[in-house]
Parts: structure tokens; sequence; C-alpha cells
């Protein structure tokens, strides 16, 4: 049962690949000389009572030039399976570059790349991280009209490690703005198999952000898996957004 567990838990590619509080990313950087700071909780539980997730993890990314961003997570994991004890320590960590190279015109989309790394520092042995350093490669799209904004793509996430495989991963997210503080949205995604003799799986969530303030955000989403066994997962972020302002 143990076994089984993980394989399930490992079903779903890192959650931290999002533009939160989504799975989906999106193309748009972070604004030149501008911050975004998380504070976050990411979290996978199975029927039966297995956990998975980060309670909490810190998110940092920073406009570095005029359509690039950096990007960091730095997360504390921790993982709780059916019938065993938990476990709780440093994650592992995520390192990562957004480009964006087309800016959205009237018929054009904006389009961008987000390359990530997973560096191994969390403890694999005990559930916390996956023992191998995991690249993923991808292309975002993204197009508004009006209050509503859509986007999405996908990647290759290549997955090294003993009874692993390198997989796909695909999402599509479409939300609309309601007044001048909450966005809902919806996405569903897709990823297959990440380890020898596993499947395929997807995903929906809906969210909310609520933009308590131009610093101050709130930010929520939760899903589930079609098919079985029964299980989903959610996200809860507080967000914090500052940089120098225009004159």
């Amino acid at each position: 049962m143990r076994i089984s567990i993980l394989l399930l838990l490992a079903a779903v590619p890192s959650l931290a690949i999002a533009g939160p509080p989504y799975v989906t990313d999106d193309p748009e950087p972070v604004e030149y000389r501008h911050w975004e700071l998380y504070l976050a909780s990411q979290n996978l539980f199975w029927s039966g009572g297995a956990w998975e997730g980060t309670a909490p993890m810190v998110e940092v990314n920073y406009g570095v030039l005029p359509d690039v961003h950096l990007h960091l997570i730095a997360p504390l994991a921790y993982d709780h399976p059916i019938g065993g004890a938990t476990r709780y320590g440093y994650g592992d960590t995520e390192v990562g570059v957004k480009w964006r190279f087309v800016q959205e015109g009237d018929y054009v989309p904006m389009i961008g790349t987000f390359p990530l790394v997973e560096l191994p520092t969390g403890n694999a042995s005990n559930g916390l991280g996956t023992g191998s350093t995991r690249l993923f490669l991808n292309l975002w799209l993204q197009k508004s009209f009006g209050p509503w904004t859509t986007y999405g793509g996908g990647g290759y996430w290549v997955n090294p490690g003993d009874g692993n495989r390198n997989f796909w991963f695909f999402g599509w997210q479409g939300q609309r703005r309601l007044g001048e503080v909450v966005t809902v949205g919806a996405e569903i995604f897709y990823s297959s198999a990440n380890v020898v003799g596993g499947t395929g799986e997807t995903r929906f969530n809906l969210g909310l952000v609520a933009d308590i303030s131009d610093l101050q955000h709130l930010l929520f989403s939760a899903g589930t898996r079609f098919g079985t066994p029964l299980g989903g997962q959610f996200y809860v972020a507080y967000q914090l957004t500052f940089g120098p302002k225009e004159h």
C-alpha cells in the first residue's frame, strides 16, 4: 500500500509549476524591477488519509529585465502516508526564468517560455523530495478579451531516477475579472505517466484571486482528478506585489 500511494502522489507533476493559484502557467512575467512574494501551501490528498504537500512554501519572482523574471520556490514539505507517521522538513528547491518573447496584439497571443529546474534538496527517503534533478521545458500562450483572459500550453519534464520516466504536461485555464477586487477562473490539465508502469491522469481546479490592494492579494484554488482513487488538491496563498512607482 505504501508503494502504491507514493506512485499515486507522484502522478501529478510538481504543482509548483503554476501561475498561482493554478497549475497551468502563463507567459506574462513580473514587471521590470518589480517583485512578487508568496507565502503559500499546496496539498494533495487521497481517500483513506494520505496527504502530501508544502506547509508553508515561499515563492519569489523578480523582474530582472523587461519581459524576463527570475523565480525561486523554497518549500517546507510534509508527507503523511496511510497508516504511517507524518514526516516534515525542507523539500526540493525550484528555480527558473520566465521570458516573454511575443507581446499580445489584436490578433496575436502573448507567447513565452518558463524553463524550470527542481533541485533535489529534500529527503527523498522520507517522501520530501524526488531524489534527482528535474527539468521542465515548456511553451505558454495567453489572450485577453475585455474582462476575460485565457492561457495555457505545456511542455516536457525530464525526470531521471530509478523507476521514473520522462513525461508530458498540458493545461489550459480561463478566468474572468468581476469588478475591481475578485477574479474567478477554472483550469483543466493532463500529465502523462511519470513512473514505469504508471498511467496518465487529468485534473481540474476552480480558483479565486482577491486583490485587497495594489500590494496585498489572496489566492485560492481547489479541485480533483477524473477517475479513481478519489483524491484532490488545493492551494492557498498570501501575495505581496511591489516595485518602483512610475513617474
